[in-house]
């Protein structure tokens, strides 16, 4: 076992060895760094010394076990792929020959230019039209080919594994363990009804968790960001996260979406049958995403509410109100 397999993820990525791992490739700073929001990953802002043509620049450093490096090489081919339709994406930097992908003691890191912005105004019918059509050109280009080593987001990856995982593991309570065990299998058997109901609907390559938080805007319009969780699925995983309010909302907000989506890319409106259902499983993997990284110090400071009493009869709540959703007509457009 490594000394870093040892530890917590991250416990020996100091400041010191960050640097040192930019400098292995030629990103030369300038001792100045700041940690960005991230909890999957460790992400760096980086000022650079002068003459090295860039203010700063952001280092990602993955999250040990998680992705192979063929899936991480994947995933920038992807965002590349996409730059190179001038698609406005933050795409890796080459760092060594034409690899995106750098490796220094046991971590594994690419650099990215920085591009700053803000979160896009999801209430204005013009940016949503304006996300639509960028949103259809991401999926032109990725219904193009498809994903030789990503995964694709299903019932059995993003449902039925992660309820399975923490059943196992003894994460919830005793006196509601099987309460929640049960509700969540009353919501899968929901979430295959919809999936049934929808039919055999297109899978393509997706950014994955498009939502405004990976979306900075600027007076030029959106730059999309952080396709780590990247994968194959319904075109409609895309767009259900940039829908809030009530249900008349969702159904005004997805039309102007879909009016600039389908300038470039058709919808096929059965998707909308599984809107519910990705919401439902996104729950259920959210809730073992947070139980997986616990022994990462970062997840206990950052969501100290998790795996308290609260927490569960809350997140049994919020299944039963999945339950009774799926089992409504879908959003019309």
């Amino acid at each position: 076992m490594t000394e870093a397999a040892a530890q917590p993820p991250y416990a020996l990525l100091t400041p010191d060895r960050v640097l040192d791992a930019l400098a292995s490739v030629r990103v030369t700073g300038d001792g100045r760094l700041l940690a960005l929001n991230s909890y999957e990953n460790r992400v760096y802002q980086i000022w650079l010394d002068e003459g090295s043509g860039a203010a700063s620049v952001v280092a990602k450093f993955y999250r040990p076990q998680r992705w192979s490096d063929a899936q991480i090489r994947e995933e920038h081919a992807f965002v590349r792929e996409l730059a190179g339709h001038e698609i406005p994406v933050v795409a890796p930097t080459t760092l060594t020959g034409d690899d995106t992908l750098a490796r220094f003691d046991d971590f594994r890191f690419a650099v990215y230019p920085r591009c700053g912005g803000r979160a896009p105004e999801l209430e204005d019918r013009a940016t949503l039209e304006w996300m639509g059509r960028f949103i259809g050109r991401i999926h032109a280009v990725g219904a193009a080919v498809r994903f030789a080593e990503r995964p694709a987001l299903d019932i059995r990856s993003f449902g039925e594994e992660p309820r399975e995982w923490l059943l196992a593991h003894d994460f919830l309570p005793s006196d509601i363990g099987e309460t929640w065990a049960g509700v969540s299998a009353q919501a899968l058997d929901g979430v295959r009804r919809a999936y049934d109901r929808a039919g055999d609907v297109r899978s393509l390559r997706l950014h994955g968790d498009c939502h405004s938080g990976n979306v900075l805007w600027t007076d030029v319009g959106p730059h999309f960001v952080d396709f780590d969780d990247c994968r194959s699925g319904p075109a409609v995983q895309d767009l259900w996260m940039l829908l809030s309010g009530e249900r008349a909302d969702r159904e005004r907000e997805l039309r102007a979406v879909l009016e600039g989506y389908e300038d470039f890319c058709a919808f096929d409106s059965r998707e909308l049958h599984v809107v519910e259902a990705l919401r439902t499983l996104r729950l259920i993997h959210y809730s073992a995403w947070i139980a997986r990284r616990w022994d990462d110090p970062a997840f206990p400071a950052a969501f100290p509410w998790f795996n308290t009493q609260r927490y569960w009869q809350d997140r049994i709540l919020e299944l039963r109100e999945q339950i009774a959703a799926m089992d409504e007509p879908p959003l019309e457009v």
